[in-house]
């Protein structure tokens, strides 16, 4: 919106006579009518909103889909400059998993200011966002009623297809700026029911971030909600309940720090793709903070995990293709389903690869490779491939008599659909989070160890997939915990 405009020239233009209105127009006057009035919208300043909730854990839970695992939101504080796009939110969430109690609780303070988003540190030092999450964080200022009405209000903004959708009426909008977001309001008090918008996550491809509105109060002349319930296409991601609400009050300084403003934002890194020889046939690919391995067989190459995103897997998969240059890298082992060891399988499926993973991991893989990605192109949506996939129950032995690589099952509290891979001719156990050397907290390596033991394999080493490759005694020791 250009905020020179006047506000008369906002209400005038926006309530032309009723006789004028196209049946969006009169969609968003009606709206703007059960909120308290365009005049009253169109002259809001701030907006402060203070509370509780929840934050749920997309694409970490313990199996896909779940919803499980939570985070509290024990104190929520979010500051909206309307005028001037700007907003900041403040909060400390308590996470409730089973193994993370007691832990002390995440502070995290997130802004935008128009083009410039920025993270503020529990120590107080800014730093500026990726673009992509600006974007994100400048869609999110509009997933409120005053600030999406008065989008809509705008001369400038184009209004289109309005329709039923989930049996309300519904609206798009288009600002002048080309933001796009869909208007619901409720069919009976004509009170904004729901936001939602296009946008693209790097797992789920082109999903529909969504904040669904509900138990409005009275604020200063104005209706405002007191819940609010923010999804990824249907999967809750946030809940908000607001405990104080004020408008035009003091929001405090939204401005970007100068030093984060001046700053450019985060260059894309080119992934950085290290070797190391564990044993014969047997590599390590670090380099960042998710590893990879490659098994050789006699006539072909196993990669064990593709994470965190294409330009990572695409970057291990041509690191491993250098090391045996004549044989075929055919399979990848998914060790589970989270989305940092998940976020690559498209990029494998692209390459050629079958995916190996747990049978509980199936549907999902399915799905992830079925989702559209047209928002954001990735090396599947530019050359499809069609999904070979193998499961695995219990264990799955891969062997040619060269070499024999043992697939199993380890269920634990971090995942109920994860594989581990073990070397008995090296003696060499490959994991994935269920233990990762250093000062820890190690939450899951005694039980882990425990697991490990009833499978009587016998372990010199540990290859994890975060961290360094350390003796078996490491983890034994880590998984006492320090010494009394």
């Amino acid at each position: 919106m250009k905020h020179h405009r006047s506000l008369a020239l906002l209400i005038a233009v926006a309530f032309a006579a009723c006789s004028n209105l196209t049946p969006e127009q009169r969609l968003i006057r009606d709206a703007a009518s059960a909120l308290g009035g365009a005049e009253r919208i169109l002259a809001v300043r701030t907006l402060v909103s203070e509370g509780e909730g929840t934050h749920y854990n997309l694409g970490q839970d313990l199996l896909p889909g779940a919803a499980g695992q939570t985070f509290q939101v024990t104190r929520y504080r979010r500051a909206v400059d309307v005028t001037g796009e700007r907003a900041r939110t403040e909060l400390e969430r308590v996470p409730k998993f089973t193994y993370w109690q007691g832990l002390r609780a995440q502070i995290q303070v997130q802004g935008i200011d128009k083009a410039v988003g920025y993270n503020v540190a529990p120590n107080g030092t800014a730093s500026r966002t990726a673009a992509s999450a600006a974007d994100d964080r400048r869609a999110e200022l509009v997933r409120h009623p005053i600030t999406a009405v008065r989008a809509a209000l705008d001369p400038a903004a184009r209004l289109s297809n309005l329709r039923t959708e989930r049996g309300e009426p519904s609206v798009d909008v288009t600002t002048e700026d080309g933001r796009m977001f869909t208007l619901s309001v409720d069919a009976g008090t004509k009170l904004p029911s729901r936001v939602a918008a296009p946008a693209n996550n790097v797992n789920l491809g082109d999903v529909i971030v969504s904040t669904a509105f509900a138990d409005y109060q009275d604020v200063a002349g104005l209706k405002l909600p007191t819940r609010l319930t923010t999804r990824t296409d249907e999967f809750v991601t946030a809940e908000v309940r607001a405990t104080t609400q004020t408008v035009d009050a003091d929001a405090g300084d939204l401005a970007a720090p100068a030093a984060v403003a001046s700053a450019a934002p985060p260059a894309v890194q080119a992934p950085n793709v290290t070797v190391e020889e564990v044993s014969k046939g047997v590599w390590l690919l670090a380099g960042g903070s998710h590893n990879s391995a490659v098994v050789e067989f006699a006539d072909h190459l196993v990669l064990i995990d593709a994470p965190q995103n294409d330009a990572r897997t695409l970057a291990v998969i041509a690191k491993a293709r250098e090391l045996r240059p004549g044989k075929p890298l055919t399979h990848v082992v998914n060790s589970h389903h989270h989305f940092d060891h998940s976020g690559g399988i498209r990029a494998a499926v692209a390459e050629g690869l079958t995916v190996v993973t747990h049978q509980g991991n199936a549907a999902f893989v399915d799905e992830i490779v079925k989702r559209p990605h047209a928002r954001v192109p990735d090396a599947l949506s530019k050359s499809p491939k069609p999904l070979k996939i193998e499961t695995v129950a219990d264990e799955k032995v891969i062997t040619d008599g060269t070499m024999t690589l043992n697939l199993y099952a380890a269920p634990s509290e971090h995942s109920q659909s994860m594989l581990m891979g073990y070397l008995p001719r090296e003696r060499a156990l490959i994991v994935i989070d269920l233990y990762e050397p250093g000062e820890g907290p190690h939450m899951f390596a005694a039980r882990f160890l425990e697991d490990l033991k009833k499978r009587n394999l016998r372990v010199d080493r540990i290859v994890p997939l975060h961290g360094k490759v350390v003796p078996y005694g490491q983890m034994v020791k880590d998984a006492a915990g320090p010494a009394s």
